[in-house]
């Protein structure tokens, strides 16, 4: 499973743009990284953050929900923030427009 999972971030990693992508346990530590430190920690404690405040705002809205994606857009980046129950998934890539 673990080359499986290998795989799957070189594949995201090669798409236009990519910078970076960083895997965070439940608790926000960063478990595996593409980006030097300070940017990882950086991301995944902020991601992880808004993560958890987005999570609970779609389950206020409607307890049935919840949240199997976030993207964040600035001028410069693009985040993507996938949550699952014992990890997740932060891709950050340039803007491409």
């Amino acid at each position: 499973m673990a080359s499986s999972v290998e795989n799957i971030l070189k594949r995201i990693q090669s798409h236009k743009g990519v910078i970076g992508s960083i895997v965070v346990n439940s608790e926000g530590t960063p478990i595996r990284s593409d980006l030097d430190n300070s940017t990882t920690l950086l991301y995944a404690s902020n991601c992880h953050h808004l993560a958890k405040l987005a999570r609970s705002t779609v389950r206020d809205i409607d307890p049935q929900n919840d949240l199997s994606i976030l993207r964040v857009k600035s001028r410069k980046y693009e985040i993507i923030i996938a949550p699952y129950e014992e990890y997740m998934l932060i891709v950050v890539q340039s803007d491409l427009e």
